[in-house]
């Protein structure tokens, strides 16, 4: 079914963090190399769209945020100049559908984490000039947008009460300037304050469910449907803390090794971003592959949770790639996409609806933006 499912498949993926490998170790992201997005990958799993993700880690480029993101930016916006008959830049749903058309990826960028603004407005119309189509309010530090899920219980982290003032007024210009507002890693508080501030639909890029597995980052039923209701997408990470409740709880009592593990990474490669970079990566596959990878169908299950609950319109795919320790068996790559279909397909989703899983409903996303954005002008 897989390679029968194959031919007509067509998916776009909400997030992934392969800009630190082409930056800091050089990568070509058209060759293969051992990174989970690559071209050839892409290709063999029928990934047609992939927004790449604009991430600044805040404990090493906390002093200067945005001059990380614009190297990372960079690093993207080269790729598509050195390999034009490949790669295509996209920043609309046409763009996109032009580069299907010529047999060329896709290539988005969403911001993650609003600390890369540095607290000024200017600089996210500076990314919406670059090409950047999402900024995430937050990642799992909050910043002076609002309050994230990632240090919500972390003593002496002050607060805002959700969305900040400066938060709103970025929500209000994303959706001028026909920007998604991306809710993942978001606190509670913040989720809904983000949505009540949004006139147009937004997006979670890579998130779960948290009836499924108890992790602050996934969402509960009632932002499923106030997603549904804003007219918006939940796109699946595939993090497999995220997706299953065991791994979850054995990942817990490892934390406080990660963490110092982590953190003796990056005191030790300070100064030089590539061994950093691969250093930090062997150090997290090695200590979360002690815990047994999730049975494959933990992860179909939290997509058909979000289309239960939410409703097939509102589900996508936001795989996190590249910037995981740990997937599902059976996921190992951008190659493994259409055993997702299968899967669904196997559950009973119809053609037409995996369609809108794989790339329909974000191309949807994106028009309501695109619209949103045109009649303020």
């Amino acid at each position: 079914m897989v390679l029968a499912l194959a031919a007509a498949l067509f998916a776009i993926d909400g997030h992934a963090d392969t800009p630190q490998f082409l930056l800091d170790l050089g990568t070509d992201l058209t060759r293969p190399g051992e990174q989970m997005v690559d071209l050839p990958k892409a290709r063999k799993g029928h990934l047609g769209g992939e927004f790449f993700s604009i991430w600044v880690d805040p404990e090493v480029f906390g002093a200067h945020p945005a001059r990380r993101a614009l190297d990372l930016v960079d690093a993207v916006r080269t790729q598509v100049e050195r390999h034009p008959r490949q790669l295509a830049l996209a920043t609309t749903a046409r763009e996109v559908e032009a580069a299907r058309k010529s047999r060329k990826l896709a290539v988005l960028m969403g911001l993650e984490g609003g600390h890369a603004l540095e607290g000024d407005l200017r600089l996210l119309r500076t990314f919406h000039r670059l090409g950047v189509r999402y900024m995430t309010l937050t990642w799992s530090n909050t910043n002076e947008l609002g309050d994230s899920s990632g240090d919500m219980d972390k003593p002496g982290v002050k607060h805002h009460g959700g969305l900040t003032a400066l938060g709103r007024e970025a929500v209000q210009e994303m959706n001028r300037l026909g920007m998604l507002v991306d809710v993942s890693h978001v606190a509670d508080k913040t989720f809904f304050d983000a949505l009540e501030a949004s006139r147009a639909p937004v997006i979670a890029s890579h998130s779960g469910c948290r009836a499924l597995t108890s992790h602050p980052r996934n969402l509960t039923d009632e932002m499923l449907r106030a997603v549904a209701k804003n007219g918006g997408v939940v796109m699946v990470n595939f993090f497999s803390a995220f997706v299953d409740e065991e791994f979850r709880k054995a990942l817990e009592p490892l934390r406080p090794e990660l963490d110092k593990a982590v953190a003796e990474v990056n005191e030790k490669y300070k100064g030089d971003p590539a061994a950093r970079t691969r250093a930090w990566f062997e150090t997290e596959w090695r200590i979360t592959s002690r815990i047994p990878r999730p049975k494959f169908a933990s992860l179909v299950d939290h997509i058909e949770h979000v289309a239960r609950v939410a409703g097939v319109d509102h589900a996508g795919l936001g795989s996190d790639f590249d910037g995981i320790s740990s997937l599902p068996e059976g996921i190992d790559s951008a190659a493994d996409l259409p055993k997702i279909a299968a899967e669904l397909r196997r559950r009973g989703f119809g053609e037409r609806d995996v369609a809108k899983i794989f790339s329909g409903n974000i191309l949807r996303v994106m028009r309501g933006a695109e619209k949103v954005s045109a009649g303020a002008r």
